[in-house]
């Protein structure tokens, strides 16, 4: 089954409070419903916040491509949104996502945060 979009209601007072860098970005954890795995770390500006909480799908700024991208509309593998925080200082949000497909990463792995420092190298 498909999971469904869940969209955000938003104060304005909300959104007023995210401090954005000096590039108009703020950085964007991803978290795992349920299992709480942190799956990765992307970057939003104000227009895709908006349309992250708007229409329930994480959508990214790309820093290297200098456009946004909605996770998920090449590999399939979408996260649909079901909590939304921005933490004390309002320079980082946290979203709480369901995971279709395989997972966050682009390399196929379920999280970006694969590869540990203590771990030895393959």
């Amino acid at each position: 089954m498909t999971p469904t979009a869940t969209p955000i209601a938003v104060a304005a007072d909300a959104l007023g409070a995210v401090t954005y860098n000096a590039d108009g970005l703020v950085a964007a954890v991803v978290q795992e419903q349920g299992t709480g795995a942190v799956l990765m770390l992307a970057w939003m500006n104000e227009a895709t916040l908006r349309e992250t909480l708007e229409t329930g799908r994480t959508v990214f700024w790309s820093r290297s491509r200098h456009e946004r991208w909605a996770k998920g509309d090449t590999s399939g593998d979408r996260q649909w949104v079901r909590e939304a925080y921005y933490d004390c200082d309002g320079d980082t949000l946290l979203f709480v996502v369901e995971q279709e497909g395989r997972g966050a990463c682009h390399t196929g792995a379920h999280s970006c945060f694969f590869r540990s420092f203590g771990a030895p190298a393959d």
